[in-house]
């Protein structure tokens, strides 16, 4: 007979009141708890509302229910203690429609609370500046000294540090990904004293101390779905913006005044067209991944056109490891994303290299063969040969602290700097900073993996298994473009491993409904629980008796 809920259902679920309910059921038969994905059952999730996950009704410190898995700002995290992280275990051992969540074990992210919108905007302008940099186009704020994104960030950090002590009592939230950065950051402090010069050491690792900060800003408070949206919306419209530039400055034979290849149209990040095809090559899967995920064909028709765009930009630049990398992504996504006919990929992926190879100018490809040498870019491809030689000495002989972090260049070759990201870091902050660097990558992909894997059964409905596939091309793209070039305290990666923190976070708190369905209205709780709720928690989320009850428990039983 199908499970009816009554007024008591509604009471406090106080431990006592658990444990006398399990002892009188009998397990074969308790309803099983699982994510559904019929439309009716999906919730509606904005960027400052947080959507239901498995712990429909869970305890809080005064004895009440609240309708979300995610505790009011004042609550503390006993939730998580005690018999309730027994209950917490059983939840992430289910995901999805019969997928299985891998159990986690060691560090957890803490529970979700409503906070740092302040602290979001700024983060968002902070962000908008470095990418725009508009002081370059507003003599009113050229005037500023420091820059206005100093200014910004100074103001975030105002904000941010007493709402995160007020909402969960830390400075930041701990993933393995921070505690790295961090020990990159103190060992740069460390060795600073033995650099070869020391005042230039000093002022590369304060503005890598910026990038760090703003790093561990951002995991802190991108915590929606909405947010974490703004922020790839915010990278993908810059992106668009230096594509359409560069392909006309291309169309019209604009170039750079000493080169024949085109710059970015902001300066700063951009500028170099090294460094415009290594952030474009990040946010061509990015794209790609928003393409799958996305419901609507517009949305689907916008997407496509910006990873088409930004791919032509990449190979306008003629950035020899902007292509190797572009190559590299494309196949870790095509790879992924087709589990069952690999075999298919690579064939295809040949195939499509044949073409491109075929379509695209001569002198595009003499440069790209010229990366195996022979002189043909002007010994471009032998002096970084030589660099990477030269770094890679100085690595070896200056294994612990390096030479001091933007120091290479004194011991290099014409004062270059290493043009890689993995012997820039070894050469200039040692050994040990370059296992801490490689292994931030790699955590943070592994982490991208985890998820890829525990909803790849159910990615027509977990929509943020694209994402969490699009997030390890963008990654493993960077890896292989820094290879190429000095970029390692600059603030590509920091986005991209903030993005894959933010996405696991969410996942964590609401598994398989991250990215997933909305529905058009909010339910309302029943007026016989509605009682028993803080009225902060209504205003967030509402969640009907039908949909708690019968639309989730007795559909996974087939008895609705």
């Amino acid at each position: 007979m199908p499970y009816e809920p009554t007024l008591p259902d509604y009471d406090p679920l106080t431990p006592a009141v658990r444990r006398s309910r399990a002892s009188a059921e009998d397990a074969s038969t308790r309803p099983r708890r699982e994510h559904t994905t019929d439309e009716h059952s999906s919730h509606e999730y904005s960027s400052d509302e947080y959507s239901w996950h498995d712990d429909i009704f869970s305890r809080h410190d005064d004895g009440h229910v609240s309708a979300t898995g995610v505790s009011d700002e004042g609550d503390e995290d006993a939730a998580l203690e005690g018999s309730d992280s027994q209950d917490l275990a059983a939840r992430n051992g289910t995901n999805g429609e019969g997928g299985r969540r891998e159990v986690r074990t060691g560090w957890e992210w803490p529970r979700l609370r409503r906070g740092h919108a302040v602290s979001f905007a700024g983060l968002l302008l902070f962000t908008a500046v470095v990418y725009f940099r508009p002081q370059e186009f507003i003599s009113a704020l050229a005037t500023l000294s420091p820059s206005l994104a100093f200014w910004i960030a100074v103001a975030t950090l105002a904000v941010f540090l007493p709402a995160q002590l007020g909402i969960e009592g830390t400075l930041t939230t701990r993933p393995r990904e921070v505690n790295l950065v961090l020990l990159l950051l103190l060992w740069g402090l460390i060795g600073m004293p033995l650099a070869l010069e020391p005042a230039e050491a000093w002022g590369t690792w304060v503005d890598y101390a910026k990038v760090v900060t703003m790093f561990v800003v951002m995991i802190n408070v991108v915590r929606t779905e909405g947010r974490l949206r703004a922020m790839l919306w915010l990278a993908l419209v810059v992106s668009l913006m230096l594509s359409v530039s560069a392909l006309y400055d291309y169309h019209t034979g604009k170039l750079a005044p000493n080169g024949d290849r085109i710059e970015g149209a902001l300066g700063g990040l951009f500028e170099n067209p090294n460094d415009l095809a290594l952030h474009l090559v990040t946010m061509v899967p990015l794209a790609a991944g928003l393409l799958f995920a996305a419901r609507t064909r517009a949305a689907k028709a916008l997407y496509g056109a910006a990873a088409l765009l930004m791919t032509l930009a990449v190979i306008i630049t003629y950035s020899r490891g902007g292509f190797l990398a572009l190559a590299c992504a494309s196949f870790v996504m095509a790879w992924k994303l087709k589990r069952k006919n690999r075999a298919l990929v690579v064939v295809g992926f040949l195939v499509a290299g044949a073409i491109f190879f075929m379509v695209v100018p001569p002198d595009w490809v003499v440069r790209l063969m010229s990366t195996l040498g022979g002189g043909a870019d002007g010994g471009s491809a032998e002096s970084r040969q030589a660099l990477l030689i030269r770094s890679i000495l100085v690595s070896l002989r200056h294994p612990l602290f390096g030479v001091g972090m933007n120091n290479f260049h004194i011991l290099s070759i014409s004062e270059k700097v290493s043009h890689n990201a993995y012997t820039q870091v070894s050469a200039e902050m040692g050994m040990p900073a370059l296992a801490a660097y490689v292994l931030f990558l790699v955590t943070a992909i592994r982490r991208m993996s985890r998820v890829e894997r525990e909803t790849a059964d159910e990615r027509k409905s977990a929509r943020v298994f694209y994402i969490a596939v699009a997030m390890q091309a963008s990654l493993a793209g960077y890896m292989v473009a820094s290879f190429f070039a000095s970029v390692a305290y600059l603030w590509y990666v920091y986005y991209l491993v903030g993005y894959a923190l933010c996405l696991d976070r969410l996942y964590a708190a609401l598994g398989a409904e991250a990215f997933g369905l909305k529905v058009n209205s909010r339910a309302r709780v029943a007026e016989a629980g509605e009682s028993r709720v803080n009225d902060e928690d209504n205003d967030s989320v509402g969640v009907s008796d039908e949909a708690v009850f019968g639309g989730e428990w007795l559909a996974a039983r087939g008895e609705r």
